[in-house]
């Protein structure tokens, strides 16, 4: 990429010795080759203000220097690409979903458990938490044995996210009180644990949930398919071809019949359209079973 052909953002009182075109376009490269993010020139203060922190953490004192230093360094890569993703979600966001799953998915998935066959459930993008809980609470309903008796079951709900520190908060699963009210009352009540201003997701429901770092555009190590995925405001990051291969590959992961969920403004394109059906507000349901 020309650097010199972006519009790049002209940013007041910064130094372009310190951050200048040369560097947003290797933020650029970095974040695409990386994890497939596409930065507009446009995002060129947002990068700034990501990135800084870390370059005055380090030893370096201008961007240039911080980026050469990227080099071999996968952790510091690492905290790069999780500084440049944002991570804002809440519980029962887009709450169509919940509503679909709870009331035609759920049943046959708890049947399926409960006759001794496997059932998976994928979270991809699970952030903080926040959905992965919604999803699990959802399941679990409002019958209060149901969290023990899934236990028993071949019943595996895995989420992944690429950051570790968001990954951290979903497994410590404590959130504000007053930020959970979106849960409905009587799944608050069987399965979480209010102590004062903060709310912790009840230890029968963490059980049933594995939190592993992933990241979607290297190889995905599950080796059965899924029940049903949710993947969320993930894609907006993408350009069009990773977009599509990304929803390719959650389609050859999907068992016939099974879900996918994504966010209020992703949509399946490319070839996976073939085998996914929108029965829904972005959620699709693969063709087969």
């Amino acid at each position: 990429m020309n650097a010199q052909s972006l519009s790049f953002e002209t940013l007041p009182g910064i130094s372009r010795a310190v951050y200048s075109p040369e560097d947003f376009a290797a933020v650029q490269r970095i974040a695409h080759e990386t994890a497939g993010i596409v930065l507009v020139p446009a995002k060129s203060m947002l990068v700034y203000s990501r990135l800084a922190p870390l370059v005055r953490e380090s030893r370096f004192t201008t961007f240039a220097d911080y980026l050469a230093g990227l080099k071999g360094n996968e952790e510091e890569l690492r905290r790069v690409i999780c500084a440049l993703t944002t991570n804002h979600t809440y519980f029962f966001r887009e709450e169509h979903h919940f509503d679909h799953l709870g009331e035609t998915v759920a049943p046959a998935l708890i049947n399926k458990a409960r006759h001794g066959h496997p059932v998976r459930i994928w979270s991809a993008g699970c952030s903080s938490g926040e959905e992965t809980w919604s999803i699990v609470t959802t399941l679990l309903g409002e019958d209060s044995r149901m969290a023990a008796m899934l236990a028993e079951t071949d019943l595996r709900i895995l989420a992944t996210d690429l950051d570790d520190n968001v990954l951290n908060a979903a497994r410590a699963a404590t959130y504000p009180t007053d930020g959970i009210s979106a849960m409905p009352q009587e799944l608050r009540r069987l399965w979480t644990q209010t102590q004062g201003a903060t709310t912790t997701i009840s230890p029968q429901v963490r059980q049933l949930v594995s939190f592993n770092r992933l990241n979607l555009l290297h190889a995905w190590p599950m080796k059965r398919q899924f029940d049903v995925i949710f993947c969320r405001n993930v894609m907006i990051y993408f350009d069009q071809p990773t977009k599509e291969r990304l929803v390719s590959r959650f389609a050859e992961h999907l068992l016939p019949g099974g879900h996918l969920y994504i966010g209020h403004s992703e949509r399946v394109v490319g070839p996976a359209a073939a085998s996914l059906t929108q029965i829904g507000k972005t959620i699709y349901v693969k063709e087969g079973a």
